[in-house]
């Protein structure tokens, strides 16, 4: 155990892959503390053990894991399986100074960890379980003031009334196939010939046959499709946005959406698992979205504003930590 001085700062934990690390960063910088990411990478044979019983986490370590040593944080967020070996390890060599905060439903009793912040679909409960409406994110008013000012030419080439188009794609619930593809193109080549400019973006999962459909059916003046090259464009493309169509396989891009007080049209994708299906009766039942029918409907809304809930939570929770 080392029992040195706690440094005032946040780490964030996970395996460094874009969906785990965002929702990190956007509760850690919601706290307010100094933020540093650590990605941990384990090897053979810690990865065959069951993540609560791994005798010596930090030699486990291998090829591309940042180091983890004292001064130990004051906060400890992690997302995903591969980070939690580490935060229990993290707060027994800071001799259970450090707040342990886990998100998503780690899948082993959550009494390892001093607070569990699951999507609120996944019914995970506990005494000291806080569930979310979907996930944390990084959307709040001064992220889209700053991406509204950086991405202010994207704007002055596509003119309003603008729509931001999400696409995801095909997962282990979701399908999304060339069919499915090629009717989202008809439908955001419709909104095209109402007036409306596109500025849409993909995700990994969209695939490249999906993908390449989507540009050919946009192949138009008022239509932008990321490309994936340079920076990402997502804050700004959300920023000016007058309203935001989202596929609904992804719960991060929902809640993304959800947080920028725009109309969200939610366009749901064939699925096999009835939790997804409840965060959009739940965003649905909040005002806050609503499911696409082919036109673009206006209408009044709050942003979604998990992130900071819950960042106020841990707040208080570090006053008198431990």
């Amino acid at each position: 155990m080392n029992n040195s001085t706690l440094k005032d700062a946040t780490w964030i934990v996970t395996d460094g892959r874009p969906g785990m690390l965002n929702q990190c960063l956007g509760l850690a910088e919601a706290v307010g503390l100094p933020v540093e990411s650590k990605r941990v990478v384990p090897r053979l044979p810690w990865t065959l053990l069951p993540v609560t019983f791994w005798p010596f986490p930090f030699m486990s370590l291998g090829a591309g894991s940042s180091p983890l040593e004292p001064p130990w944080p004051r906060l400890v967020v992690g997302c995903g399986w591969r980070s939690i070996p580490f935060l229990i390890e993290i707060k027994r060599r800071s001799g259970n100074r450090t707040m342990t905060v886990q998100l998503q439903d780690p899948r082993v009793p959550t009494d390892v960890f001093d607070l569990v912040v699951p999507p609120e679909h996944d019914g995970l409960a506990g005494e000291n379980v806080v569930p979310i409406i979907g996930s944390p994110n990084r959307i709040n008013a001064a992220s889209l003031e700053a991406a509204a000012r950086r991405w202010s030419d994207l704007a002055r080439a596509y003119p309003s009334p603008r729509v931001t188009v999400l696409v995801g794609g095909r997962s282990k619930a979701h399908r999304f196939n060339k069919a499915d593809a090629e009717a989202l193109g008809e439908q955001l080549r419709n909104l095209l010939h109402q007036g409306y400019s596109l500025m849409v973006t993909t995700s990994r999962r969209t695939g490249e046959e999906q993908t390449k459909i989507l540009r050919e059916a946009l192949n138009a003046k008022h239509a932008f499709i990321w490309d994936g090259t340079g920076d990402n464009p997502l804050f700004g493309m959300l920023a000016h946005a007058d309203a935001i169509l989202v596929t609904s396989d992804s719960t991060n891009m929902m809640v993304e959406a959800a947080g920028t007080g725009k109309p969200v049209h939610i366009l749901p994708l064939e699925c096999t698992n009835p939790k997804f299906d409840r965060l959009v009766e739940r965003l649905v039942g909040l005002g806050v979205a609503r499911i696409f029918t082919g036109r673009i409907e206006n209408w009044a809304c709050q942003p979604l504003n998990e992130t900071a809930r819950i960042a106020d939570l841990i707040r208080g929770k570090l006053v008198n930590f431990p």
